[in-house]
């Protein structure tokens, strides 16, 4: 058993690494972007928002580089749930979430198309080189979309969030930017060894434990910042970091280890593990569009319930039941 203590605690240490080096790789960026004359705004949508998917980002890479696909695909997939079930559960609970019509005309539709797409990635049991490129490149003109759209409609909470971004000198923002690129690195490198020593330990695959251990730890910075948004009452900001984080982990994090080497998957991986995770997206955005026909019909206001958040927790657990005969 005293073998395993290395590996758990390098685990530890990593996640924790890949939480630092995000919150200054993230900070480090928005300051340079600032000092470009680049608006509050725009650096929210684009910068923070790839930013707080670095920590999956940097560990698909890392773990592709030495051959565990599955625990960077597992990343992504878990991520996901974690982020509906655990996040979106989590914040619910903390504060009733207000939602709005763009996320249900909007943000809603672009996820769901997101996540079909994915799935046609996977269901032959491969992650390919071309359709990880493909929809990896997908990317750039979605970003310039959403921009073109916010700069005409703008939302005050996400620009009052943004705002709260530090302001630094060029020299600091730049050097914020390379400590938090270096510490990421080298903690995606500690993760990535603890991750596939404890899999080789327990005699369990890779796969689960980037669906589980490693999932829940990368998405950390998700809930953080999901929960502190509700307490403030940015209300918009909680739902929407849910939806952006959910299509970048499928957009850059997944396809990042599959444009780097084609990846075998289990049959689990399509048929449980993406199932769940397409069934959980499909249940947020329809409980969005029953808040708002509800709201509709009473005058009221529409929102997402403490019971929803209790309905997606009860929903992630669910998944750990299905997921209990493989570990």
């Amino acid at each position: 058993m005293s073998a395993m203590y290395l590996p758990i605690f390098a685990l530890l240490v990593g996640v924790l690494g890949l939480l630092w080096g995000a919150d200054r790789f993230v900070e480090g960026s928005a300051g340079a972007a600032r000092n470009f004359g680049i608006s509050p705004m725009i650096i929210g949508l684009t910068v923070v928002s790839v930013g707080t998917s670095a920590p999956e980002i940097i560990v698909s890479i890392n773990a592709s580089l030495k051959a565990a696909g599955e625990l960077a695909v597992g990343n992504a997939l878990g991520s996901n749930l974690a982020n509906i079930g655990l996040v979106l559960g989590i914040t619910a609970l903390v504060a009733p979430l207000p939602v709005q019509k763009h996320l249900l005309r909007e943000e809603g539709p672009v996820l769901l198309l997101i996540t079909a797409l994915a799935g046609l990635c996977l269901y032959d049991g491969w992650l390919h080189r071309g359709e990880s490129l493909a929809l990896g490149l997908l990317i750039i003109p979605l970003l310039i979309l959403v921009v073109k759209y916010k700069k005409n409609h703008p939302n005050p909470e996400a620009i009052e969030e943004a705002e709260d971004i530090p302001e630094f000198s060029m020299g600091t923002a730049i050097l914020w930017f390379v400590i938090g690129l270096a510490v990421l690195l080298v903690s995606a490198e500690i993760t990535v060894w603890g991750a596939k020593s404890i899999a080789t330990r327990l005699g369990v695959s890779e796969l689960i434990i980037g669906l589980t251990v490693v999932a829940i730890g990368t998405s950390l910075p998700e809930l953080a910042a999901s929960v502190m948004s509700a307490l403030r009452g940015h209300h918009d900001i909680a739902l929407g970091n849910i939806f952006g984080s959910n299509l970048f982990n499928l957009m850059l994090v997944m396809t990042s280890a599959g444009a780097i080497a084609p990846i075998a998957l289990g049959p689990d991986v399509f048929s449980r593990d993406f199932a769940v995770m397409a069934l959980l997206t499909l249940m947020m955005v329809a409980m969005i569009a029953w808040a708002l026909w509800r709201a509709a019909k009473s005058g009221s206001p529409a929102r997402l319930s403490r019971s929803a958040g209790i309905i997606f927790l009860a929903a992630y657990g669910f998944y750990y039941v299905l997921l209990w005969p493989s570990i």
